[in-house]
């Protein structure tokens, strides 16, 4: 608990840090702002991965110069560690930065600090417990009306499961199972870090051709899927040779990844 509240006063210090540069900050660039419905769901990297090129773009198709965007770390237990990484990630300078605790529940009502953003970017770690906290909590139904508005949502690992129907997790085990239970603003299903783990592309095959996942799109680390309104329309890379792969019974097909 003491850990926590420390945590909290440095999130206030930073938002008070933040809100202390010019107030134009918030105010668009020449570029009209997007309202389309965007989603971003990476394979692995960005901050959580020491990256910075994908962070940046997606920071950029906000049309800010400098965009809200909150940390959703429920599916690491609100790791300080990573909580921490994404502080530094995100200065003042780069970003108007706040954190949703859900183990510690913060002051801030999670709906109130989730619709104000202009990113939500949703952290990795367990992928099945990471939604029962946010049922209970009511923030998949914050994610839904944030998505709706045209907030941007995005997460590594765990934090691009979700936004799918279902997912290839390390949720339950060691092992990788299938997950049918994600928020369902995408359908088909997500496969993270798929060069980055030995088994992950064989047992997303062997789920994929035995129907225990749908049609599924696999991102390989470093790569971030991005999808307009449902549809996907871009794929970006911060590191060379990687890319993304749909799947579907008995078939493989790459998708090749701009280099950022």
């Amino acid at each position: 608990m003491a850990r926590l509240a420390q945590m909290n006063s440095v999130y206030g210090l930073h938002r008070a840090i933040a809100s202390s540069l010019p107030a134009t900050g918030h105010s668009s660039t020449t570029h009209s702002v997007r309202r389309s419905r965007l989603i971003a769901a990476l394979g692995g990297g960005g901050f959580s991965g020491g990256g910075r090129a994908i962070d940046d773009h997606l920071l950029a198709l906000t049309g800010k110069q400098r965009p809200r965007v909150c940390f959703v770390p429920t599916a690491s237990g609100d790791s300080a560690v990573y909580v921490d990484r994404f502080v530094e990630a995100f200065p003042p300078a780069r970003a108007d930065a706040s954190v949703l605790p859900l183990f510690a529940r913060s002051d801030d009502d999670p709906t109130d600090l989730l619709l104000a953003q202009d990113v939500i970017y949703v952290g990795g770690g367990n992928t099945a417990n990471m939604l029962a906290i946010w049922r209970l909590h009511g923030v998949d139904t914050a994610m839904r009306e944030a998505y709706e508005r045209g907030i941007l949502l995005c997460g590594t690992s765990a934090g691009a499961n979700c936004w799918f129907d279902a997912c290839s997790t390390d949720s339950f085990g060691p092992g990788l199972q299938a997950l049918r239970d994600g928020l369902g603003l995408l359908p088909g299903g997500f496969c993270p870090h798929f060069d980055g783990e030995e088994l992950r592309r064989p047992t997303l095959r062997q789920m994929v051709d035995d129907g225990d996942m749908p049609t599924t799109i696999a991102a390989d680390d470093g790569v971030a899927v991005i999808f307009e309104d449902g549809a996907l329309s871009d794929i970006v890379a911060e590191r060379p040779d990687a890319s993304a792969y749909r799947l579907q019974p008995g078939l493989e097909t790459e998708l090749p990844a701009r280099l950022l």
